[in-house]
């Protein structure tokens, strides 16, 4: 069974910086990609970062220059390095592992994390 498990939120100050980190675990074989996702009250989830196996990334105009995705493929492990936070970057984070091939399925799957609160504010 794959988990994934997401840690490092919490509060910072506009203008201060978070890292996140998720740690897929389980029998896995190969993750295509991971990514991190948000969701602010009263809004859609939305894209916030993504890295394939092969270290291309794509980001979110609103976190561009600001936000870096990185990953460990030894580890099963995707970090969000967030700089220049703010305000508007509140939201709980969600882990997500896309095209995931594990011992328990003969299918590529996609799993998400429990989320982790990220907080912005003076």
């Amino acid at each position: 069974q794959v988990q994934l498990v997401e840690s490092g939120g919490g509060l910072v100050q506009p203008g201060g910086s978070l890292r996140l980190s998720c740690a897929a675990s389980g029998s896995i074989f190969s993750i295509n990609a991971m990514g991190w996702y948000r969701q602010a009250p009263g809004k859609q989830r939305e894209l916030v970062a993504v890295i394939t196996g092969g270290g291309r990334t794509n980001y979110a105009d609103s976190v561009k220059g600001r936000f870096t995705i990185s990953r460990d493929n030894a580890k099963n492990t995707v970090y969000l390095q967030m700089n220049s936070l703010k305000p508007e970057d509140t939201a709980v984070y969600y882990c997500n592992a896309d095209g995931l091939l594990g011992a328990g399925s003969p299918f590529l799957t996609e799993h998400w994390g429990q989320g982790t609160q990220v907080t912005v504010s003076s």
